[in-house]
């Protein structure tokens, strides 16, 4: 039996809405279990240090990658690429830091994990600034960021600390794991408490570098983020 005309047909499937093409549709991954691994990890190192503490953040901070790699928009080729590299140089750290053959080799493991978590914060960032709409989990994963960003650049004046021929810090101030990340995060933070100092121009300047980045990773993503963060509305 045929319908009346404009009456669609008995038994026809409804067809379904076009999507919208103004709508954003590009969901942001999950990093509020990062973030947890990011703290948990910091706090270890900042009441305990030796060299097995720097081999189990070295595989922590591998994990970190491979978890936002998880949740990032690259290529699966890409990232396979990225997992093969990371994992092959990040096991010759872990031996490094473990043996510790010499001052030398445990500096080029420190400058390795500043590579690793540097591309950490790359991929993060890049996949929050590509997430639309701004969810609690892109919030997650920028204070992720801002905490790879202080971890890295502790990673690098552990590295020039061992590379640079002499210590780090003025006034005979001892160079470790806890001291470096305590010195990088007040840094960072432009706290500047002022009981750690670098004592030669290239690391001061480099921390100059690291306040500065601190201040403008606030004002501008961290605070636009919040900004335009809507909490999402129970279903009425």
């Amino acid at each position: 039996m045929s319908s009346a005309p404009g009456e669609p047909e008995t038994g026809a499937v409804p067809e379904r809405a076009a999507p919208n093409p103004d709508r954003p549709t590009t969901p942001v991954g999950r990093f509020g279990l990062l973030l947890l691994l990011l703290i948990g990890t910091y706090l270890v190192s900042a009441f305990t240090t030796g060299p097995f503490i720097d081999a189990t953040q070295i595989i922590v901070f591998v994990g970190a990658l491979l978890l936002a790699l998880r949740n990032s928009l690259v290529p699966r080729w890409i990232a396979r690429l990225m997992i093969g590299v990371v994992l092959i140089g990040s096991a010759i750290a872990l031996g490094l830091a473990i043996a510790q053959p010499s001052v030398a080799a445990v500096g080029a493991a420190e400058l390795w994990t500043g590579l690793v978590l540097l591309t950490t914060v790359v991929v993060i960032l890049r996949r929050v600034l590509a997430s639309t709409p701004v969810t609690l989990q892109s919030i997650y994963g920028a204070v992720s960021a801002y905490m790879i960003i202080g971890l890295m650049f502790a990673a690098f004046y552990g590295a020039m600390g061992k590379l640079g021929g002499g210590p780090f810090f003025a006034n005979g101030q001892p160079g470790n794991t806890r001291t470096f990340q305590y010195f990088s995060f007040t840094t960072l933070t432009t706290l500047g408490y002022g009981d750690f100092t670098a004592a030669a121009n290239a690391g001061r300047a480099i921390a100059v570098m690291e306040a500065m980045f601190g201040q403008i990773f606030l004002a501008t993503l961290v605070a636009r983020l919040v900004s335009a963060f809507r909490p999402s509305q129970p279903p009425k």
